[in-house]
């Protein structure tokens, strides 16, 4: 067909080139009016065609390239992968194989050029290549594998399995169309077939039933297969699996027809019998739970039987009690059944399998009956007490022998007879009371029990209605009221009455003081509320208002209103009273000005006469020196400082720590001749030390003491503390001083009570060193006890001193 296209162009243009030569100029006229046009041969294109590539597919012409020089361009889809064009031949060419399941048609441009201006010589042409189809896609399953579970008493043909296939070549073409077969079914029974529905879907369908007990598993093959030929007919396959999920095709059976118990009457059991069955459908399924049903014998609702969802046995229970006369024996019909209800393929349903239950009812020892359970009784409070209240009745089957008891009283008014059951009253009943209810009811309760094994009780409640009589008199309901006495003159006053109508309100009030009548008045005077209104502007205090309140029959009670009567702020609550307050006038201001000027003014005159506070260096103690840091030394002391030891009042030694003893001297006493009188403390650290004081053959003494090797000598001014430091510990410098003494005055000590005449050559100005003569130690019985606690630097130096006698193993 091509080669006869391009004969018939070719033909065409020749006849047009000889033409002209002998035509006539209206002849040629006509020929170049003549429309242009492309002339192309038919592309066609095979997918997945075999062949050498490229592969030339068409030539393409265009009359306007008659002496010319062009060229041609092609464009468009697929161009230059898998189209081309010589562009001066007009060759296309496609340069490899194509897939009409992904791109089924190529739309392409062809255009002439002018090859020196690159114009168009003619319009473009647009072209489309549609691929041509082969069978090279077989029908495919959705699922190749699908796995499906099916009830074992599925009823219906169609089975619920849906099959979808597929086939991607051309549409409509019988590359395209398929069947879908059965290839095998696995067990073949029972039969299983596959209906193609359109669409490309297919069912399965079932004749007849499964039966779980033979086969739980279906194993079906399945064919799809096109019916295109070139190059071959495609087809595929897919796997259906059918699990059999068991159903109720089994019966349960009881293990027994009869079954026998007992219990007790007048109890509730929950587990009196129990029943077994078999069921041969999958245990712990619904085809094998079982569900039990009492099918005769308990029209009174006493029993019940329930599945145990562990053990699958039916428990008979008893729900409700019931007085048997006798031992009885009751007889029961039970049936069983599955929750999923039974399946059978063919035929009908099996009924439902039944046994036997004999229970034997023990009769037990009833309790007493009373008459009423609950019985009413009326009684006039403040009734005098021994009155018989009440009497009961009571019936018993099994035993003429009862006695009654007494269960609640709880206000202890009553009391009962315990072989008659009569209650009497034993105290007066006050309606008022918290024991009686909202309805004026007292309740009892009593219990009447037989001697039975064992004993039986049953119980009675007598409510006792009391009735009102007006045994109370009317009270404020509040004794207490605040009345605001800037804002209003009145305050609302409310009584009550325990006495019920018409012993009790609405209530006439009255003051109960005629002088309270000048002050107050009562509007209305009549209700449950009143109001006590005062009749003038009353101060701010605190006032008890006698009142008389009186009931319907007459009867008064006098009550005390307390009123406080305040000013009151926006929130109608009393303001605080301000608290009392004096104010100091001119006379009293210059007072205290004036007492502050003159207590400045001896403050004044006192620091100028004693002068500011000398700071005194404290000496750094050299053990019995004394240190003046001068060349000339001060004249001698020649009185020296008296210790006579005394009586020793008080001494502790606790645990090696720092001990006190006070050694208190006072009263003239002789040394040397000398009379003088002084109280010495001493503080020791620890240190016994034994002292003799000797005078040349005129006495002597030994004194045993204890005291501590530096004495401190305090002297305060202001708030300064000064310390001085001597010793008085050596004995043999006390002797060599006693002995210089001696040699100084005669034997007659009487004569010279006083310092013998002594010349001292003049030296200069007086030391500025204090005089020994000024030392006194008439204030030894100060208080000292700013010595108990020195500070850290003695108790330091006292530690050092203790370890040091402790290594001499000084003993106290």
């Amino acid at each position: 067909m091509r080669i006869s296209l391009f004969l018939l162009v070719a033909a065409a243009a020749v006849a047009d080139c000889y033409g002209s030569k002998y035509s006539s100029p209206s002849k040629r006229d006509l020929l170049v009016r003549s429309k242009r046009r492309w002339v192309l041969s038919t592309i066609e294109l095979e997918e997945e065609k075999d062949g050498q590539y490229p592969m030339e597919i068409s030539v393409m012409y265009n009359d306007k390239t008659q002496g010319k020089d062009f060229r041609f361009r092609l464009s468009g889809e697929g161009v230059p992968d898998v189209f081309t064009i010589n562009e001066n031949t007009g060759a296309v060419f496609a340069h490899k194989k194509v897939d009409r399941e992904q791109k089924p048609l190529y739309h392409i441009n062809f255009d002439v050029l002018d090859r020196n201006t690159g114009e168009q010589l003619d319009k473009e042409l647009a072209f489309d290549v549609e691929i041509q189809d082969i069978n090279d896609n077989p029908p495919k399953f959705s699922f190749p594998e699908v796995t499906v579970n099916v009830k074992e008493n599925i009823q219906g043909s169609l089975l619920p399995v849906t099959l979808v296939v597929t086939d991607k070549d051309k549409e409509n073409t019988a590359n395209s169309e398929f069947n879908i077969t059965m290839v095998s079914q696995t067990p073949a029974e029972p039969k299983i077939a596959v209906q193609q529905l359109p669409g490309g879907l297919a069912k399965l369908t079932l004749k007849g039933c499964f039966d779980y007990d033979k086969a739980t598993k279906y194993t079906i093959v399945l064919q799809a297969k096109d019916r295109g030929t070139k190059p071959k007919t495609q087809s595929s396959t897919a796997v259906v699996t059918l699990n059999i999920v068991d159903a109720n095709t089994h019966q349960p059976r009881f293990k027994q027809r009869q079954y026998n118990g007992e219990a007790i009457e007048m109890e509730t059991i929950a587990n009196v019998l129990r029943v077994a069955v078999e069921d041969k459908d999958t245990p712990n399924t619904d085809a094998w739970r079982a569900k039990y049903s009492i099918i005769a014998g308990n029209e009174e609702g006493i029993y019940k039987i329930e599945t145990d969802p562990e053990t699958n046995e039916g428990v008979l229970s008893i729900v409700k009690k019931k007085n048997f006369e006798r031992t009885t024996s009751i007889n029961l019909q039970i049936g069983v059944k599955n929750i999923e209800d039974i399946f059978v393929c063919a035929g009908t349903n099996p009924p439902t399998d039944r046994a036997n239950v004999t229970l034997k009812m023990i009769d037990t020892n009833d309790p007493p009956e009373f008459e009423k359970a609950i019985d009413d009784m009326h009684l006039k409070e403040e009734a005098e007490p021994g009155k018989v209240l009440f009497k009961p009745k009571v019936h018993d089957v099994d035993s003429n022998i009862i006695r009654y008891v007494l269960l609640t009283d709880p206000a202890d008014w009553v009391a009962i007879d315990t072989k008659t059951g009569e209650i009497k009253s034993t105290k007066r009943m006050d309606r008022e009371s918290r024991f009686v209810d909202d309805e004026n009811v007292y309740t009892v309760v009593i219990a009447a029990i037989d001697d039975g094994q064992p004993p039986a009780t049953s119980t009675c409640t007598v409510r006792i209605h009391l009735t009102d009589i007006n045994d109370n008199t009317p009270k404020l309901v509040n004794n207490s009221a605040v009345m605001c006495g800037n804002k209003v003159n009145k305050v609302k006053v409310h009584a009550k009455d325990l006495d019920a109508i018409p012993y009790s309100g609405p209530f006439h009030f009255t003051l109960g003081d005629e002088t309270q009548k000048q002050q107050w008045k009562i509007e209305p005077d009549y209700g449950e509320e009143v109001s006590l209104v005062s009749q003038k502007t009353l101060p701010y205090l605190n006032y008890s208002i006698p009142l008389v309140i009186m009931d319907q029959q007459g009867i008064a009670g006098l009550d005390t209103l307390q009123l406080t009567v305040c000013q009151c702020d926006e929130n109608d609550v009393c303001r605080d009273r301000e608290p009392l307050s004096t104010r100091l006038g001119p006379a009293g201001i210059g007072l205290v000005i004036i007492g502050l000027l003159a207590f400045l003014l001896l403050l004044i005159a006192f620091f100028c006469k004693f002068g500011p506070d000398k700071i005194l260096p404290q000496d750094e103690g050299n053990q019995t020196l004394i240190q003046y840091n001068q060349e000339g030394g001060c004249s001698p002391c020649m009185t020296e400082p008296n210790f006579v030891p005394s009586q020793v009042d008080n001494m502790a030694v606790t645990n090696g720590q720092m001990d006190t003893m006070q050694i208190d001297t006072e009263g003239p006493y002789d040394i040397n001749g000398y009379n003088s009188s002084a109280s010495t403390m001493f503080h020791s650290l620890g240190m016994h030390q034994q002292e003799t004081y000797r005078s040349h053959g005129m006495r002597s003494m030994r004194m045993n003491s204890t005291w501590n090797s530096n004495r401190m000598k305090t002297y305060r001014a202001g708030s300064s503390i000064y310390q001085r430091s001597f010793s008085l510990r050596s004995a043999d410098r006390i002797e060599d001083h006693i002995n210089r003494r001696c040699n100084e005055v005669d034997g007659n000590v009487v004569d010279h009570p006083t310092y013998q005449p002594h010349s001292y050559a003049f030296e200069g100005d007086g030391s500025i060193c204090q005089s020994l003569d000024k030392l006194s130690f008439h204030d030894m019985g100060e208080d000292f006890k700013y010595l108990d606690d020195l500070g850290p630097k003695f108790k330091t130096l006292g530690q050092m001193y203790d370890e040091a006698i402790k290594k001499k193993k000084v003993q106290l």
